[in-house]
């Protein structure tokens, strides 16, 4: 079978300038590379923000990136929030799943839900 080595998906954006300031506020880089259409790249993970207002299809799209300390992605992400709170999104406690790892869940702008995941293995 041939080789797949990135995997980029397409994210929603409902307001794509209030979702770049959200996920530069966190650290990442966002790159505009096309009409509504931006890169984000968190370490060596990639994804799209598309302009796209569908608030159905933002409110039901989920990442999930493992992490090594849910708890400090808490800290993180709160710490943004509180330093510019009109960049949006909300972040919720960590909180141990019953699949066997501690989550900080967090939204943005557009109500995408971001898990961050800390397994107890891998």
């Amino acid at each position: 079978m041939p080789g797949v080595f990135d995997l980029r998906p397409f994210v929603p954006a409902l307001d794509s300038a209030q979702s770049v300031r959200f996920y530069r506020a966190l650290g990442w880089d966002v790159v505009d590379v096309g009409s509504g259409l931006h890169l984000v790249t968190a370490s060596d993970q990639h994804f799209y923000l598309q302009d796209v207002a569908d608030r159905h299809l933002a409110e039901n799209t989920m990442l999930h990136f493992t992490v090594d300390d849910a708890a400090v992605w808490h800290e993180h992400v709160a710490a943004a929030l509180r330093a510019d709170p009109t960049v949006g999104g909300r972040v919720q406690e960590p909180r141990r799943q019953p699949y066997g790892a501690v989550v900080t869940f967090v939204h943005d702008p557009s109500g995408v839900l971001l898990h961050f995941c800390q397994w107890d293995r891998v």
